[in-house]
């Protein structure tokens, strides 16, 4: 599995919600439970990675846009 290509936010999300879908609903022998409860572990780090990814990036965005800009650079054409 460590060569398989991460999923994206989205896929992660959605699939994580089938995972608590299928927790909820029971049914399922303690080992199955137990794997799906890895899986859905897996998929939250995954989520949080992408988030925290995000937030970095949009920090880093509002940063750039508060900084002031140089006389002259300020993308007028006139």
């Amino acid at each position: 599995m460590a060569d398989e290509k991460a999923p994206s936010y989205e896929q992660a999300r959605e699939e994580l919600t089938e995972v608590v879908r299928r927790l909820e609903t029971g049914g399922l022998t303690l080992e199955q439970s137990i794997e799906l409860w890895e899986r859905g572990e897996k998929l939250a780090a995954i989520c949080e990675e992408w988030l925290q990814g995000a937030r970095v990036k949009l920090a880093a965005a509002m940063a750039r846009r508060a900084e002031p800009s140089p006389p002259g650079d300020d993308d007028t054409p006139f």
